[in-house]
């Protein structure tokens, strides 16, 4: 049997195993992403995702799946990691720690097979996401892929490149040992480090609802930026807020 992680008192987080919890993966990632039907992954990936050393992970209500986590077993210099394909929650879960139980029952299910990597992409506009990823996680972004997926049907990427950040999650480092530990959400720690940063305007929330011309225009701003600063051998390693807006820290790698 799975081994459990509790959430909160009505949620649990654990293997997925089974047909049917795969097929209610599928169903979930539909009423989450929206998608046309080509566009969604079939239950078949994550039947092979299980079946091949990657992750199929739920969280429950019950016997009800409220969220999961999709991980492919991946390989990169000799050295095997787990790319984390797709992490969805229903909204009414969110906010609630299911997003982050996930995440720390897939780094613990890794580390028990002696994986200390695993890396996902997220929408550099989505500051929320950023804020999660890089300083409750502790991960870093090193990689800005142009496009990744293509222009997809999804109302949640408003018709816009599908530009993402490679965030890297380095599950035994220091700098995530410590911010699990709790380290401060915040950026604080990174502030006086910080050699670089890009900034998110505070407009930003109203360009998705109303502007897609300023959001495009913003998209390509930011892909130049971080392009150039990583070039430079630069991670980003923390988002701060101010009242003009959100901004990532960017410090050279070989100092963090």
């Amino acid at each position: 049997m799975s081994a459990i992680s509790p959430v909160a008192s009505e949620v649990s987080v654990r293997k997925c195993e089974t047909l049917e919890e795969f097929h209610s993966c599928v169903d979930l990632q539909r009423q989450i992403w929206g998608e046309a039907d080509l566009e969604v992954e079939p239950v078949t990936l994550f039947v092979v995702a299980a079946q091949t050393g990657g992750q199929v992970l739920g969280a429950f209500d019950g016997p009800r799946l409220v969220g999961y986590t999709l991980a492919l077993a991946a390989l990169r210099n000799s050295a095997p990691y787990l790319h984390s394909h797709m992490t969805g929650v229903l909204p009414a879960y969110r906010d609630r720690g299911v997003g982050r139980s996930l995440k720390l029952f897939q780094r613990q299910e890794a580390l028990g097979r002696g994986i200390r990597l695993i890396e996902w992409t997220f929408d550099p506009l989505e500051t929320r996401n950023a804020r999660f990823n890089l300083n409750r996680l502790g991960a870093v972004s090193r990689r800005y892929l142009s496009n990744l997926y293509g222009v997809t049907s999804s109302p949640l990427h408003r018709g816009l490149p599908t530009d993402r950040l490679v965030a890297e999650w380095f599950l035994d480092s220091e700098h995530v040992l410590a911010t699990l530990a709790g380290a401060p959400a915040d950026a604080e720690p990174h502030q006086e480090s910080a050699v670089a940063s890009i900034v998110l305007p505070r407009e930003l929330d109203g360009w998705k609802r109303e502007s897609p011309e300023q959001l495009r225009n913003l998209q390509g701003k930011i892909r130049a930026e971080f392009t150039d600063w990583f070039a430079r051998g630069y991670a980003t390693v923390a988002m701060s807020e101010s009242a003009s807006g959100a901004a990532y820290l960017l410090t050279p790698w070989s100092d963090f």
